[in-house]
């Protein structure tokens, strides 16, 4: 199981029907994740920026299966207008770099 920290970004204006359409995501959408290997994603914005925290078992096998899953592609043709660049889901990108965290002991 492996965090994966990504950054995307909307469109200006777009921001209260990004988070409009987040209040519920679709049953087969949740369900497709789960599938997909996704136990948690949680997203966070700052004006027009998005952060998302995704714990999955396998990232870009996760990607892969999603790219054709009818429900990510109704999903994605709803919220994809909203982005700054669009996901196409063709990348076979790692999120952003981790660079450091604070370890679970301190350090004697």
């Amino acid at each position: 199981m492996r965090t994966i920290a990504l950054h995307t970004r909307l469109k200006p204006g777009c921001e209260s029907e990004y988070e409009r359409i987040h209040q519920v995501i679709p049953a087969d959408l949740d369900a497709a994740l789960r599938s997909a290997g996704v136990r948690e994603w949680r997203i966070w914005r700052d004006g027009q920026d998005l952060f998302h925290l995704v714990t999955v078992e396998d990232y870009r096998a996760m990607r892969r299966y999603l790219a054709e899953h009818p429900a990510n592609v109704a999903w994605q043709a709803t919220v994809g207008p909203l982005h700054d660049v669009p996901d196409d889901y063709s990348g076979e990108d790692e999120g952003i770099r981790l660079v450091w965290e604070l370890p679970q002991q301190p350090s004697s």
